[in-house]
């Protein structure tokens, strides 16, 4: 069963939180998430440099609402840059700021972000110093390691808790696992028993039983779900124990709130992407999603998304 969760003052109605996805949550993404029964959820991951640069492609990434409570996840590895940018006007709004210390792709990586910084725990634990200082809550998401040979899950996590961190979030993989594999239920554990702040495990979660075995198996504070919310968001509801509802429901909402808010081209693109997902699995799929990658405007897609999720 899900429970309200407190950070440092700030009360998310419950532990189940949305994963920041980069390509997918954003705003309409989110809302609907909370909507369901996701406790917090994350923008996708924002460039501290981009941020500084004035980039607009990277406010983009940072609309939100009233919605209550809100996180943002940078990324980054300059100290100073990390914490201006949380003390920049973009990121006022958000009650939460994640430092992104987790992400295994190349591109991120051999710029020394993400999953780097678990490589360099001396530079790690002055971003996070940094960020603690301006003021704002500060979380870390990051891995068990960078492969079997090189776990310190606990090392890292008495680190964040001693630079100012109030929540750290354990992907239960390392990084060469990229997203395969079992999570690692031991080291969450571990991570767990080292701190006293809130501990959010990450991986594996595909239902409510994978989430009533991951804090059971790792006295975590809470869960956060990432690939599953992409193909099937009731999964919140599905925890949380309440009805969701209807897929069709869902998406047709999804896709005019993108719409409104990102213009027609994105919405077509995005939710080309979203009817995807939500299709798997289902008969005819491989034919929906030809047809789907082949409409260019949105009462196209509301069409197809009519066909494919209608209820049988």
């Amino acid at each position: 069963m899900t429970r309200p969760l407190d950070i440092a003052g700030m009360v998310c109605p419950s532990n189940v939180f949305l994963a920041p996805l980069a390509g997918y949550t954003n705003h309409p993404f989110r809302t609907m998430c909370m909507r369901l029964g996701a406790g917090l959820t994350f923008t996708e991951m924002v460039s501290a440099k981009g941020l500084a640069y004035g980039s607009e492609e990277t406010k983009k990434l940072l609309y939100c609402g009233d919605e209550t409570p809100k996180a943002v996840q940078i990324f980054g590895s300059d100290p100073a840059l990390m914490r201006a940018a949380c003390e920049s006007a973009e990121l006022a709004p958000f009650d939460l700021v994640d430092i992104n210390m987790g992400c295994p792709m190349p591109k991120i990586v051999k710029n020394g972000d993400g999953s780097a910084l678990m490589e360099n725990m001396p530079l790690a634990e002055k971003i996070v110093a940094a960020c603690a200082k301006s003021g704002k809550r500060i979380s870390v998401k990051f891995r068990t390691g960078t492969d079997e040979a090189h776990k310190v899950t606990a090392e890292f996590a008495r680190m964040c808790e001693g630079a100012g961190a109030c929540m750290i979030t354990v992907h239960g993989r390392t990084r060469d696992k990229l997203y395969a594999g079992a999570p690692d239920y031991a080291e969450i554990a571990a991570a767990k028993r080292a701190v006293r702040i809130p501990v959010i495990a990450n991986g594996g979660v595909w239902n409510k039983q994978d989430f009533d075995a991951m804090l059971a198996r790792t006295g975590a504070d809470g869960v956060m779900i990432a690939r599953a919310a992409l193909c099937r968001p009731q999964v919140f509801s599905e925890i949380a124990e309440r009805e969701a509802p209807p897929v069709g429901e869902l998406f047709s909402r999804q896709l005019a709130e993108t719409a409104a808010l990102c213009g027609e081209r994105f919405a077509v693109v995005f939710m080309r992407k979203m009817a995807a997902f939500y299709c798997k699995g289902r008969p005819g799929a491989a034919e929906y999603k030809r047809r789907l990658f082949a409409a260019q405007t949105v009462q196209e897609v509301s069409r197809l998304a009519s066909e494919i999720f209608a209820p049988s």
